[in-house]
């Protein structure tokens, strides 16, 4: 496997944050990270106690994000939950911060948007038809997307776990089951953004497993388990296009992964049968033409993350994989238990009041 040279500290890093117990690197962090937990702590304790502004939308805001940085399948969930929630009837919308994107103000985010500006995972919201704004303040991307959708009566936010500002009636957390909380330690010394009993406030935690993982469900939605389920390959130059992977062999099959946890995606391939010579990137990496130059290849196969930064100077060679977020349906049936079918607006979920999620320092 060949790895972008610029990945090499921040690989090493991801590493050390997933062994089984603290590396000389990661102690090296840990008085660091004793700062980063009394700062997450007093900032969560200024919201629950209204030092800081809690603003609350007009209509139900389902959140779903994780304690852990990286990729845990969050904005797979995002998409199919949205998805999930029209089928029953509601009138959706997404909003998300649009990270690694330039936007400084709310903007709306169309399959052809520039993901230099609006992120990329955005796009890959964006590719289920519904509306989708982005913003650093999902507040305003939230009143930005109501402005101009007004019939939306539902809002699913990606990636806004803590980001406290934006009142939620739903808060859903995803784990990665393979990874866990790693070293267990927050940022920089272990992988958490916050600590594990973070999760004992949630409505709902999802945990992503492999598609031949045996695993049991609570029943009431609030314990559950998704998978991501590959779809169809398709081609960069021609989406209409597909293909069977079985037509991969040979050594110029190339695969490049600039996503949080790029193993998973070569093992994906490797249980499809393709052998590939692998190129790890930074999460969130923008890729340029140079970063597919193989001249031997035959074809080069990438993430649907990766696609829509690859597609203006993609050729013929060029596939991604689209993946689809299986859920339980007794998680949808939580969510609507949740926002019922009122569009009235609530009591802040951070003010502490009667019928609000628990808030814990």
């Amino acid at each position: 496997m060949s790895t972008a040279p610029a990945h090499g500290f921040a690989a090493r890093l991801v590493a050390d944050w997933y062994a089984p117990r603290l590396t000389p690197l990661t102690a090296a962090l840990v008085p660091l990270s004793w700062l980063f937990t009394a700062g997450a702590a007093l900032r969560r304790a200024q919201y629950r106690r209204g030092w800081r502004r809690v603003e609350r939308l007009p209509v139900p805001v389902i959140v779903v994000g994780n304690i852990t940085v990286g990729g845990s399948g969050k904005t797979p969930l995002a998409a199919a939950l949205a998805l999930a929630l029209r089928e029953r009837g509601r009138t959706v919308g997404l909003v998300s911060r649009g990270y690694g994107g330039d936007a400084r103000r709310p903007c709306a985010v169309h399959a052809d948007s520039d993901p230099a500006r609006v992120g990329d995972e955005p796009l890959i919201l964006a590719a289920t038809g519904l509306p989708v704004y982005v913003g650093r303040d999902r507040a305003a991307a939230g009143r930005a997307l109501l402005a101009a959708h007004p019939a939306v009566d539902a809002l699913v936010c990606d990636d806004g776990l803590q980001h406290y500002r934006l009142a939620r009636d739903v808060e859903i957390a995803v784990v990665d089951q393979a990874r866990g909380a790693g070293n267990a330690h927050l940022l920089p010394a272990g992988p958490l953004r916050e600590p594990p009993a973070r999760l004992d406030t949630v409505d709902a935690v999802v945990r992503l497993v492999s598609g031949n993982a045996s695993h049991a469900r609570d029943g009431d939605g609030r314990s559950t388990f998704m998978t991501l389920a590959p779809q169809p390959w398709r081609n960069l130059v021609d989406p209409t296009r597909t293909a069977d992977p079985a037509q991969w062999v040979g050594p110029g099959i190339h695969a490049v992964a600039g996503i949080a946890h790029p193993q998973r995606f070569f093992a994906s391939l490797r249980a499809q049968g393709i052998v590939a010579r692998e190129h790890a990137f930074a999460d969130h990496h923008a890729f340029t033409a140079g970063d597919l130059a193989f001249p031997d290849a035959t074809a080069i196969l990438m993430t649907q993350k990766d696609a829509v930064k690859c597609s203006r100077f993609a050729d013929a060679r060029c596939w991604f994989l689209p993946v689809h977020a299986t859920l339980d349906p007794a998680l949808v049936d939580l969510v609507l238990e949740k926002i019922g079918g009122s569009q009235a607006p609530r009591v802040a979920r951070l003010s502490g009041h009667q019928g609000t999620a628990r808030v814990r320092p």
